[in-house]
């Protein structure tokens, strides 16, 4: 097992990493503060072709692997996390077009997001169905040549600002993993609202669509009917990993914050970093990064060499990732004391930021309970 980085690969984390230093982190604060799609983002990121990599090569883009999906979310994330939804929400919310999608839908609909010029969103939760995909209420009926739509999705990113939104519906219920279909819902169509918003702990791009006898034509069912639950989860199986590469970058952000801060940080005569208790901590947070990024990579070297499923490995990336990026950010914000709360300081931002990724995307208690069947079943 070999999951070094090509030179491709070596080439695109040097050229990302510059591009966040250099025309993100000046707009960082002021994008990661906003409740909206930041404009601004989304422009250097379309530039520079990163939403390529979010669609398969003959239809605009470059192809969609996950260690370059890692890369990228990584060194985004590391400066700016809206930089990092803005651009992982183009694969999210595309990706089922691109697994069950027909030529003409990919055709109609993923060039203009490889080009930065139409923006996705993916509304699967809602309000009582989370990790609970089949308790969704959210259903669709034939009427003729066209797919009612009624229901509400919840905790939906870029909601508002989207123009593409893959939904999924119930249009069998009673069926099981076969009630599921998914939509493509374009943005100002008839019945459909996506005006209402969330305010969440960290400013994020978030809100509630919802669909009130919205009719979508027949030929914007993506795949058969009843295929919804396998294009969900073939989606999130392929996303879960970079998950936890965008925890990594969070996480490297505030172990530099802290390693800088103990350096430069004087009391009792001392620099911080001379204490023993600091350089214990900023041991363990250096271990945890490497442990979560070595496991990351491992599920994308596996996902991108073929295997069909990588369910075990990328819950075990997921999990340690954002678990051990919550745990180096709680250090962070004590190793810069009172410092670490005040609001700007980059390390308290990270702080609210962070919590959500233990939670998204399945919560660590749903990747615990995954990997344990996989042992079992094993």
């Amino acid at each position: 097992m070999d999951f070094a980085f090509t030179p491709e690969q070596s080439e695109l984390q040097q050229r990302v990493r510059r591009l966040a230093e250099e025309k993100i982190a000046p707009i960082a604060e002021e994008a990661d503060e906003s409740p909206t799609v930041h404009a601004g983002l989304m422009a250097i990121l379309a530039n520079n072709g990163l939403f390529q990599y979010c669609v398969p090569k003959e239809y605009g883009g470059v192809g969609v692997r996950v260690m370059d999906l890692c890369i990228i979310r990584e060194e985004l994330a590391r400066v700016s996390v809206q930089a990092d939804t803005n651009f992982i929400m183009q694969g999210l919310g595309s990706y089922p077009i691109t697994l069950g999608g027909t030529d003409e839908q990919k055709t109609k609909y993923l060039p203009p997001i490889a080009r930065g010029e139409s923006i996705a969103a993916f509304a699967l939760t809602e309000p009582h169905a989370g990790s609970d995909v089949l308790s969704m209420k959210t259903e669709a009926h034939l009427d003729g040549d066209d797919w009612v739509l009624n229901g509400e999705k919840k905790f939906i990113s870029q909601a508002g600002d989207a123009s593409t939104y893959t939904v999924f519906a119930k249009t069998d219920p009673g069926e099981g993993s076969r009630s599921l279909s998914v939509f493509i819902v374009e943005a100002g169509t008839a019945g459909f609202d996506d005006s209402k918003r969330m305010d969440l702990m960290a400013a994020h791009p978030i809100g509630e669509p919802r669909w009130n006898d919205c009719h979508v034509p027949q030929e914007n069912l993506i795949g058969e009917r009843g295929r919804g639950l396998r294009l969900a989860l073939g989606t999130l199986d392929t996303f879960r990993t970079t998950v936890a590469a965008a925890a990594i970058g969070m996480g490297q952000a505030a172990f530099e914050a802290s390693l800088e801060y103990a350096k430069n940080r004087e009391m009792f005569g001392q620099n911080l970093s001379d204490f023993q208790a600091t350089q214990f901590k900023l041991a363990d947070m250096a271990v945890s990064l490497d442990a979560a990024r070595l496991l990351a990579h491992r599920a994308a070297w596996l996902k991108d060499s073929g295997q069909e499923s990588i369910i075990k490995e990328a819950s075990f990336a997921k999990l340690f990732g954002t678990e051990a990026a919550s745990r180096i950010i709680n250090e962070a914000v004590q190793i810069h004391g009172g410092a670490g709360l005040e609001k700007g300081n980059r390390v308290e931002r990270l702080y609210r930021e962070v919590r959500a990724l233990t939670i998204y995307e399945g919560t660590s208690e749903i990747q615990r309970q995954t990997i344990a069947r996989q042992l079992l079943r094993d």
